[in-house]
């Protein structure tokens, strides 16, 4: 039986985004208790960042930002430095979450594990698993969910634009943008239903 953690070379799996906003606020209900993980998942479902830069955040990045501020990163994907602009929850959750941990130096990494480690990419695809899984959602998620569900609420709940997504993602084409959004063939159908 194949093990569907480690896909053939050059294959992918599909990771899904969150689409309801029930089950978005049923997860952020069941981590209420847990600061560091309400964090991870309120910046990773609020600022399109890719797992490896989400984990990669300085405390002193964010630490005395306030809504409508941003920090700069450096993509580890791309090399770019990224501008992200903090919103209300993502500022809520840094506080709490800050006013949890020990006293640190602003070059710590803000989210590490209980031994003090760096969180990984793998460590948050079983944490993002986990917190589905603790509120039935069915399908494939992992932490480029976080991510993939920003754009889709983009998309879907606040009705931006297509060519905006695409530079928010910093992807090279509009075609990129709609596959990565997990555009559905019925939704293309509806759009030849619409009559003039």
């Amino acid at each position: 039986m194949k093990n569907q953690n480690h896909p053939v070379k050059g294959s992918q799996i599909a990771v899904e985004p969150i689409k309801a906003l029930k089950d978005i606020k049923a997860i952020k209900k069941v981590l209420s208790d847990n600061p560091r993980d309400l964090c991870i998942f309120t910046m990773g479902i609020n600022t399109n960042l890719r797992a490896s830069d989400l984990l990669s955040i300085k405390v002193g990045q964010v630490a005395t930002l306030q809504p409508g501020e941003e920090f700069t990163l450096k993509e580890k994907k791309t090399g770019k430095a990224r501008r992200i602009t903090i919103n209300n929850a993502v500022h809520a959750a840094i506080q709490k979450y800050l006013a949890e941990m020990p006293t640190d130096t602003p070059d710590a990494f803000l989210f590490r594990s209980q031994r003090g480690a760096v969180l990984t990419v793998p460590s948050l695809s079983r944490l993002v698993k986990g917190w589905c899984k603790l509120v039935n959602l069915k399908g494939n998620y992992a932490s480029h969910s976080l991510r993939k569900t920003w754009g889709y609420h983009q998309r879907v709940t606040h009705n931006v634009g297509i060519p905006e997504l695409m530079v928010c993602f910093n992807h090279s084409s509009q075609r990129q943008t709609l596959e990565y959004l997990c555009i559905q063939p019925e939704e293309i159908k509806s759009v030849y239903l619409n009559e003039l």
